[in-house]
């Protein structure tokens, strides 16, 4: 099959520069795209993830994630299990029924370089957690805000 590329000019347009994986770091993502897949032996399954970075300097550039569901290993299936649960977690969807339901939901992901099969760098993900962390003592901070101006007995924290 071929196209019709009648009045392309080469010379015209300014080439794309290759890919370069972002740096190492924790981004805002959401899942855009998920579809479980067969592995190429036919042996196991794994949930295909796209992710879209939501802010900052690489808003919009995309990142990928396989996770083994299904495989011969245990210990594959182990950490593919707990990859998936740090998802559901960071997203607060803790039963999904279909993996459309971590969609367009924000959370953390934390990402090295890696190589791929022919050693040219490329992103990995290495991790999942909520998007918002707060720290004890900002915890605290926010429940002394919360009854600041109230009587001293409602004061006292309902957690």
């Amino acid at each position: 099959m071929s196209g019709n590329l009648s009045g392309f000019n080469a010379a015209d347009v300014e080439p794309i520069a290759g890919f370069t994986p972002l740096p190492a770091g924790e981004y805002d993502v959401i899942i855009t795209e998920s579809e479980l897949k067969t592995t190429k032996d036919l042996s196991g399954k794994y949930l295909s993830l796209k992710l879209q970075v939501l802010s900052g300097q690489y808003q919009n550039r995309n990142l990928f994630d396989n996770i083994n569901l299904v495989n011969n290993s245990a210990a594959c299936v182990a950490i593919g299990k707990g990859t998936l649960s740090s998802i559901c977690r960071a997203v607060n969807v803790l039963t999904p029924n279909d993996s459309t339901e971590l969609h367009n939901k924000p959370m953390r992901a934390v990402v090295k370089i890696g190589k791929d099969q022919n050693q040219n760098p490329n992103n990995d993900v290495k991790g999942y957690g909520p998007r918002h962390k707060s720290a004890p003592a900002e915890t605290e901070n926010m429940i002394e805000q919360a009854f600041e101006g109230k009587s001293e007995g409602a004061k006292k924290s309902p957690f």
